[in-house]
């Protein structure tokens, strides 16, 4: 049952609450003791109450899960956790989540883990069978752990930065319903909304989410290059920048073309597996990084 249990949390998950070192990270506060703590602290709270969203989804979508091909095998579907081991853990590990939270000192964090936790219960409840409205919900997750990050730090968050991670997340959520649409086909019974979706109405979602995610990215990489530039004194400063747009933009691109090839149904699988998008993701890192700390 234990090992059931730690499936159920989705060990793979912790990928998106990596996001929660972006603002704090783009601020250049990672290399100092207490804001890298702080971060830390906020991160396990997100992991935290992520494993027990995913307890209470498992637990209400438990017939549904049994139609799967894939999720039939999740521990609660399987009959691997007992149900009210499954809900007593939506109630502990949540708690858990924001007693952690707590631990940063500052009622932001809290509230915004707080935030997350009503969102994702609310979806869970019923937000998941309206259309569109499940998207955003889905979405708003990346971006409230992206705030968590910030205020557990006392950063500021670039208005482009938000619209970054907002665009950005939606790309994630829309490519990984076209994948299932595509992989499951409508009537398959696995997700409310799936029927209401189809092949085309899901692409001009991924067009202008990507779209827009990239725009965002490059008015903030100008922006942020411009008030580096102003805060040195420099007349000149070597683009980086401006130069991490070119891997940003290849990995949106590669997933893309991942989604094409009838891939992207656990974008976290995806990260997990496809070294092309890691390669680009580690490029990101130096380049941005050397940005922000040789500033």
């Amino acid at each position: 049952m234990i090992s059931g249990i730690i499936r159920t949390t989705r060990p793979k998950q912790w990928l998106k609450n990596v996001l929660v070192f972006a603002a704090p990270g783009a601020a250049g506060v990672l290399n100092q003791g207490r804001p890298f703590g702080l971060t830390v602290l906020a991160f396990v709270s997100f992991c935290l109450a992520s494993a027990g969203v995913y307890f209470l989804n498992d637990l209400i979508d438990v017939e549904a899960d049994r139609k799967h091909p894939k999720k039939r095998l999740r521990p609660i579907a399987a009959g691997d956790v007992p149900l009210n081991v499954a809900r007593v853990a939506c109630v502990a590990i949540p708690g858990a989540a924001l007693g952690v939270a707590a631990l940063t000192g500052r009622w932001q964090t809290v509230a915004i883990v707080g935030l997350y936790l009503v969102v994702n219960f609310a979806y869970n409840l019923g937000l998941k069978r309206i259309p569109v409205v499940d998207l955003v919900a889905v979405a708003s997750g990346f971006v409230l752990r992206a705030a968590a990050g910030a205020v557990a730090v006392d950063v500021p968050m670039s208005r482009w930065f938000v619209l970054c991670i907002t665009f950005g997340s939606l790309f994630i959520v829309v490519g990984k319903r076209y994948a299932e649409l595509n992989e499951m086909g409508k009537g398959a019974g696995t997700r409310a909304t799936l029927d209401s979706y189809s092949v085309g109405y899901l692409r001009i979602l991924l067009s202008v989410s990507c779209g827009s995610a990239l725009l965002s990215y490059c008015v903030w990489a100008f922006e942020t290059s411009e008030a580096s530039a102003a805060m040195s004194g420099s007349s000149f400063d070597f683009p980086f920048y401006e130069l991490s747009i070119v891997p940003m933009l290849t990995a949106l691109f590669r997933y893309l073309l991942v989604l094409e090839q009838g891939g992207g149904g656990a974008p976290e699988e995806v990260f997990a597996k496809d070294r092309v998008l890691q390669f680009l993701g580690l490029a990101w890192i130096i380049v941005y990084g050397v940005a922000v700390y040789t500033a």
